[in-house]
C-alpha cells in the first residue's frame, strides 16, 4: 500500500507542469510531435543513403544546374534553378500563412483563419503542380543522349562561338527524318506485345551525324576533379566511344538516364515522390480543416487547436524540402 501511495505521489511530481496535459501539451499536439520524429527519422535514412551513394560515384554524378533548367513559358531559355528557387520561396511562404492562421486561431478571429488557411492551400497546390512539371521534363528530358553497352552515357557538345562549349540536343546535328519508327503494337502486328518506345532518332542516325559534322565532340559523365565539368573527348576518342554503342536515350526513368548515372535518377523519383506524397496530404488535410473553420467547428469547441496540430505537420513537411532542394540540387 505504502510503495503504491509513493508511487502516485512520483508519477504526480514529475507531470505536476502539466497535470492532464504534461509540459502544456494536448494528447493530440504529442501524438503529432511523436509522428514528426519517427517520420524524420526515416526522411534522414532516405537522405543519408543519397548522400553515401553520390559520394561513391561522385566522378560520375549528374551536374544539378544542367539537369534543372527549365522555366514555365521560357522556351529554350537556360535558367538553371530558377524554378526550383521559385517552388522553394512558394512553399515556405504557406508556412508563413500557416503561421498566420495559428496566430488568428489563438485569437479566435474565424474569418483571418479561414483566409489564412486558403493562402496555404492555394501554395500547396502551387508547388504540387510544379513539382509534377519537373518531373515531366526529367522524365521527358532536355537533349538526348547515346548508352553505350557498360552503361556510360555519351552527351554532345559544341562550341558556343565564344570559346566555351555548350551541351547540345540530337535535334541540333543530327540529319535524316525524325518520328517515322514505329514500335509494335497490336494494332500494327503483334497483338500480345508491346515494343518500348523509340527515340526520336535511330542510333545509326546519329552516329552517322556525328561523324559528318566535326564541329560536335562527346562528353563522357565523368567529372575533372580539376575543373568540375565533365570531360570532352576529342573526336578520335569520341569515335571509338561511339563504337560501343548501344542505344539513344531521351529523358530519365528507373532504368536509364540521359544526364548520367540512372541511380540519381532512382533516389530522385523515390525522395521528391515521398516528399510530395507528404505535401498531397497536407493539403487535403488542411482542406478539411479550412472547410470546418468555415462552418465553425472550431469556434463551437472554443478553441482552434487543430489548426496548431496540422501547423505542426505543414512546417515539417516545409523543413524536410529544405533539406531536400540542398541535397538534390545545391551541393
Amino acid at each position: 500500500m505504502g510503495a503504491t501511495i509513493a508511487a502516485k505521489t512520483d508519477k504526480k511530481a514529475t507531470w505536476s507542469g502539466g497535470g492532464e496535459k504534461p509540459f502544456g501539451a494536448s494528447y493530440g499536439k504529442m501524438m503529432m510531435w511523436f509522428f514528426i520524429v519517427s517520420d524524420a527519422l526515416t526522411f534522414s535514412g532516405f537522405l543519408a543513403a543519397y548522400g553515401l551513394t553520390r559520394f561513391k560515384f561522385i566522378d560520375s554524378w549528374p551536374i544539378a544546374d544542367e539537369v534543372f533548367t527549365h522555366f514555365p513559358f521560357l522556351h529554350g531559355v537556360h535558367a538553371p534553378m530558377y524554378y526550383v528557387a521559385l517552388m522553394t520561396f512558394i512553399l515556405i511562404f504557406s508556412s508563413v500563412t500557416m503561421v498566420l492562421a495559428v496566430d488568428a486561431g489563438h485569437q479566435m478571429k474565424k474569418k483571418k483563419v479561414a483566409w489564412y488557411m486558403l493562402f496555404t492551400i492555394i501554395g500547396g497546390i502551387i508547388f504540387l503542380g510544379s513539382q509534377a512539371w519537373e518531373w515531366k521534363n526529367f522524365i521527358k528530358g532536355s537533349y538526348g543522349a547515346v548508352q553505350t553497352k557498360d552503361g556510360k552515357i555519351l552527351q554532345f557538345v559544341k562550341d558556343d562561338g565564344h570559346g566555351a562549349m555548350h551541351q547540345i540536343a540530337l535535334t541540333d546535328f543530327v540529319v535524316g527524318e525524325k518520328g517515322d519508327r514505329v514500335a509494335h503494337t497490336r494494332k500494327n502486328g503483334l497483338w500480345f506485345e508491346s515494343g518500348e518506345t523509340l527515340s526520336t532518332y535511330s542510333l545509326n542516325q546519329v552516329v552517322n551525324s556525328y561523324s559528318h559534322d566535326a564541329s560536335v565532340q562527346i562528353r563522357i559523365e565523368k567529372i575533372d576533379p580539376a575543373t568540375k565539368q565533365k570531360i570532352i573527348l576529342s573526336r578520335e576518342e569520341g569515335s571509338a566511344y561511339l563504337l560501343k554503342a548501344k542505344q539513344v536515350v531521351e529523358g530519365a526513368d528507373l532504368q536509364v538516364n540521359e544526364y548520367g548515372n540512372p541511380i540519381f535518377a532512382d533516389f530522385f523519383f523515390f525522395i521528391t515522390g515521398f516528399h510530395g506524397f507528404h505535401v498531397f496530404t497536407g493539403v487535403l488535410i488542411n482542406i478539411i480543416i479550412f472547410f470546418n473553420v468555415i462552418i465553425g467547428t472550431y469556434e463551437r469547441r472554443g478553441h482552434y487547436e487543430m489548426v496548431e496540430k496540422v501547423g505542426l505537420y505543414w512546417h515539417f513537411v516545409d523543413l524536410v524540402w529544405v533539406f531536400v532542394f540542398t541535397f538534390f540540387y545545391l551541393v
